[in-house]
């Protein structure tokens, strides 16, 4: 059943999708929304958009994802607020690559040509004299090095299209629980005939708000406020590290495409406000798994996830040692593990929690490729709503086992390289005074 557009409804993160979902609810007529955040402020630090900038590339091996991410003419996406960047995204690998990321690099490529409205935006790499006429910049070996460029894609800064929207959302009537206010303790639940029901939230304040509906978007910590979703959702990690740049650097390099190495990494224009240059190594990522449950988790703490492994950082020089050789050696500076959820299909799921009488709704699994549907998921929020059920198949809840795994977490996903590890294996070792 369709839930009323004046009832109080709650949505849990004030994230890529808990953002994008409020804006389009009061966009369809819903007015009563309030969205609860653990941060003091907008974009939230614990959210993996909150970020200098994420990669927007529309070629998918699937050509469902990439028809959602191609806009629309007849939708109406909030492009006045995400702020983008269109330079182009170079996609390439060394000289000798594992075999899954050469597989990988030419079946987005094939995605690419056999899409009408991308093909003509495609320009073959062959070799290092194609990747400097496409890039006069890069001046590293680039040994062995082919690949593509894509101009139809680029970059969003993500924080930045957080605030916005979240500007927009305030004016637009949505009302903003930030700090101790928003950080949500549990959803709260009343025993009915066909099971439970949520009655609202209980903040750590002690708190109880009354709502409809509950809205869970909460990232990396969807586990601990819906433990039905077992293993089908864990929380994960990638690193991500920046180059501090001069003026002079910044402008040198202004108009580079996202360059993205399938076996080391990808790396962005440098960011002219901070001169920050945005880079992340490729790999298998990290979890966080509970011993008790098998359940992986985001760390409690900003502070825990303040770093990034040694391997990453050898890999993340590597990557400046082939295309910008001059910053190979410098330091690395807001260094820092982004949490998000992640599926093991890297499917989205929008649905009902099942047996909470459709009274919960859960937004997750971005899978790290969630924050270029930024502009357009709420609107399958709101379609979801109002047609009181999920009209696609793949982003339903999956009914499995909830304590099934896997040990290397989103492995199979064919984009993916490295074996997932478990983040006490890489916390940095305190010394002892």
């Amino acid at each position: 059943m369709a839930i009323s557009k004046s009832e109080p409804i709650i949505i849990v993160g004030g994230g890529a999708f808990g953002l994008s979902s409020a804006l389009h609810l009061t966009r369809s007529g819903f007015t009563n929304i309030s969205v609860f955040e653990r941060d003091e402020h907008i974009p939230p630090r614990y959210s993996a958009a909150n970020d200098l900038n994420k990669i927007v590339r529309a070629e998918y091996e699937d050509p469902f994802y990439t028809d959602l991410t191609i806009p629309s003419p007849h939708g109406k996406p909030l492009s006045s607020h995400l702020i983008s960047t269109k330079r182009g995204s170079s996609t390439a690998c060394l000289a000798k690559p594992p075999q899954k990321a050469i597989d990988t690099l030419n079946r987005f490529r094939a995605s690419a040509n056999g899409n009408d409205q991308l093909k003509s935006h495609v320009v073959p790499l062959k070799g290092e004299d194609d990747i400097r006429q496409a890039c006069w910049q890069l001046d590293g070996p680039l040994t062995g090095w082919n690949g593509y460029l894509n101009r139809f894609d680029g970059y969003a800064h993500s924080g930045n299209a957080l605030a916005g929207v979240y500007r927009a959302a305030q004016a637009a009537g949505v009302r903003f629980y930030l700090g101790e206010r928003g950080a949500v303790d549990e959803i709260v639940y009343v025993s009915t005939l066909q099971g439970k029901k949520s009655s609202g939230i209980r903040t750590k304040d002690g708190k109880f708000h009354p709502s409809s509906l509950v809205i869970v978007a909460a990232g990396g910590a969807v586990g601990r406020l819906v433990p039905e979703i077992g293993k089908k959702v864990v929380a994960k990690s990638w690193s991500v590290a920046h180059v501090h740049l001069t003026d002079e650097e910044t402008s040198a390099l202004r108009g580079i495409p996202v360059t993205y190495a399938r076996d080391l990494g990808f790396l962005f224009e440098p960011d002219p406000q901070t001169n920050l240059l945005k880079i992340c190594p490729m790999g298998g990522g990290y979890v966080n798994t509970d011993p008790v449950t098998g359940v992986s988790h985001a760390p409690g703490s900003l502070e825990e996830s303040a770093f990034v492994p040694e391997h990453d950082e050898r890999q993340m020089r590597k990557l400046l040692a082939q295309t910008l050789p001059a910053l190979a050696n410098r330091p690395l500076v807001k260094k820092s593990l982004c949490w998000f959820a992640d599926t093991d299909d890297s499917d989205f799921i929008i649905d009902f929690v099942p047996g909470t009488s459709s009274s919960v709704v859960l937004l997750s699994g971005d899978s790290g490729h969630g924050f270029k549907m930024f502009p357009i998921f709420g609107s399958w929020v709101s379609d979801f709503l109002q047609a009181g059920q999920q009209r696609e198949a793949r982003w339903k809840w999956k009914h499995t086992d909830p304590k099934e795994g896997k040990g290397n977490w989103g492995g199979d996903v064919s984009w993916r390289l490295g074996e997932s590890k478990e983040l006490s294996e890489i916390r940095p070792v305190l010394s002892k005074l």
